[in-house]
């Protein structure tokens, strides 16, 4: 091995993979001083494109010294041999659901963004919570030796781990979800503090009379959006009214028709928090029905920043899911969390505001 790399392995290190030393190609490609795709040539033999003498040694010579498992550069790998080296370096992100609804794709879309400075490959499963399905998923992943498992739900809950991942030595992190006993890393939206946000967003521009059009009530999201609704109406003194707490179920419909409900009271709400966008969609169509006007004569703000929310007219105001975000977080803990059995405090990320045009000061009512 050149000085060179001696010097950069002594002082960059190689890739921690969460409670124990894993060696990747994104480690031999620092300390060979080229990139991950070179490393990838070169380990699996592919003669596809030239690369030097010089630069096949570095890596070679680096990816032993690090203790990588290198063929035999005289033999051509198999395709057994082929598929080991790129699995060894793959992350699976297994999920529940990812068609119904965009927040895991943009969860996925994040930790595909993240490795790209890490070099991995991410292999993608749906289980559709399939009592066969899952299972026989993740045994698959671990028979493959992968280097972590990310296992995902599309709405924010308490998930029991299956004990196929509670025995492996493969790290496993939890992303949108986590366990009661905390022995694994997980990460959620702050959904409290983002339904106390989005309600105060509503309190700062003067509103008093302010309703909230929920999702189901026994998921977390529901009830984190709606204590945090609650609590914002506390710390400004402005009395609970359970008048204007409808339930929806998160689809236009819902939105629709809880809206024409809380117009219809005798004291009518001049704000509206919608805890997701799609029934704000369904609020906007009832209200302008009603010859209202937003945000003139009602203020409106949603929840997850959906492409929609921009669209509207006049744009919504909502909170952004931070998914993206939580899928950069489980790869930085993969590589660089703590090591060890332990409780892990659970993570979550803050659902930051994006102010449109759906909110401004109320009309004095005569």
């Amino acid at each position: 091995m050149n000085e060179q790399a001696k010097k950069s392995s002594q002082h960059r290190g190689v890739g921690k993979v969460a409670g124990r030393q894993r060696v990747t190609m994104h480690d031999i490609a620092r300390v060979a001083g080229c990139s991950q795709t070179t490393v990838s040539l070169v380990l699996n033999k592919n003669d596809s494109v030239k690369i030097s003498e010089d630069t096949k040694t570095r890596v070679l010579d680096a990816a032993k010294t690090l203790g990588y498992s290198v063929p035999n550069q005289n033999t051509k790998p198999s395709t057994k041999e082929r598929r080991s080296t790129i699995l060894d370096d793959a992350i699976a992100f297994v999920v529940d659901d990812l068609a119904s609804s965009p927040e895991m794709v943009n969860a996925f879309n994040g930790v595909k963004q993240a490795v790209r400075e890490t070099g991995n490959l991410v292999l993608l499963a749906e289980t559709q919570n399939d009592p066969e399905v899952e299972p026989s998923t993740l045994q698959f992943f671990l028979d493959q030796k992968v280097a972590g498992i990310i296992y995902a739900t599309v709405f924010t809950r308490r998930v029991v781990v299956p004990e196929l991942l509670r025995q492996t030595a493969t790290p496993v992190l939890l992303l949108n979800c986590f366990s009661e006993d905390l022995l694994f890393p997980a990460v959620i939206p702050g959904e409290i503090a983002g339904g106390h946000s989005a309600t105060n967003a509503l309190i700062r521009a003067g509103h008093e009379r302010i309703a909230t059009i929920t999702g189901e009530p026994f998921m977390e999201c529901a009830a984190g959006r709606t204590t945090g609704y609650r609590n914002a109406l506390a710390s400004a003194d402005i009395p609970f009214d359970e008048d204007l707490v409808v339930e929806g179920n998160w689809l236009p419909s819902a939105g629709y028709a809880a809206t024409q409900k809380l117009m219809g009271l005798s004291n009518p709400p001049t704000g509206i928090f919608c805890q997701n966008d799609r029934m704000a969609i369904g609020c906007y169509e009832a209200l302008k029905e009603l010859g209202l006007a937003i945000p003139e004569d009602v203020s409106v703000i949603g929840f997850d920043d959906d492409e929609t929310a921009r669209h509207l007219s006049p744009p919504l105001t909502s909170m952004i899911l931070p998914t993206r975000a939580m899928g950069r977080w489980v790869i930085e803990q993969l590589f660089h969390g703590p090591t060890g059995d332990q409780r892990h405090p659970l993570v979550k990320l803050e659902c930051e505001l994006v102010e449109r045009d759906s909110i401004t000061q109320p009309k004095t009512r005569g």
